[in-house]
């Protein structure tokens, strides 16, 4: 069949627009009712009508809506998101916060909930320990050994400041619960929650 024909059969002409081809094709085959040859006639026309066309845009002769999809043209699917691009992070947060894996975590939660339970009889040697064990464990990721100094000391200053004051509000009940004297609740309590501050910095910062 000519171009001429598929228009005849559609009813239209080639100066037809998009929304006509596309309204004749629709009514046509509600027409047709089940007469299968009739609608595969219409199919090829409307088929053919539209690859007609899309040679024409490629030679720049006609202007095709963006809404016409053709059968060759493939859509295109939009890139997969992955569950990180939603969450950006300034450049100096990225290069400080480490993203460890489950040794990484399990291995200084071990040691520090040990040093955890040493504190409740000396604190001052979990204290001391501790301290030497989140260098450690800093300076394994990158061998940044100045910048592993500066961040325990920052986590012993930020456990002991709120160790002391959690120990100041539980210092009496702790007192005569276990006999002990209240400064060595203090203490006690403050460095299970040091213990606690460096585990959470030498696991989750680098």
């Amino acid at each position: 069949m000519t171009d001429q024909n598929y228009y005849d059969t559609l009813g239209l002409d080639e100066t037809s627009s998009f929304e006509e081809i596309q309204e004749a094709k629709d009514r046509l085959m509600n027409e047709c009712g089940d007469d299968r040859k009739k609608m595969d006639a219409i199919e090829a026309a409307y088929d053919a009508i539209l690859m007609e066309r899309l040679r024409l845009r490629q030679e720049g002769k006609i202007k095709v809506p963006d809404r016409i999809r053709f059968a060759e043209e493939v859509p295109e699917k939009p890139a997969p998101k992955s569950s990180g691009e939603d969450i950006s992070r300034p450049a100096w947060m990225s290069g400080l916060l480490d993203t460890p894996s489950r040794n990484d975590v399990l291995l200084p939660a071990g040691v520090f909930g040990i040093l955890a339970i040493v504190s409740l009889a000396a604190p001052s040697l979990a204290l001391a320990v501790g301290v030497g064990a989140a260098i450690y464990f800093l300076n394994r990721k990158e061998y940044r050994f100045w910048r592993a100094i500066l961040l325990t000391i920052l986590g012993l200053s930020a456990g002991l400041t709120l160790g002391i004051l959690l120990g100041q509000i539980l210092g009496p009940q702790g007192a005569a619960m276990s006999g002990a004297s209240s400064d060595a609740v203090v203490q006690s309590v403050a460095a299970i929650v040091t213990m606690i501050v460096l585990w959470a910095i030498s696991s989750f910062l680098r």
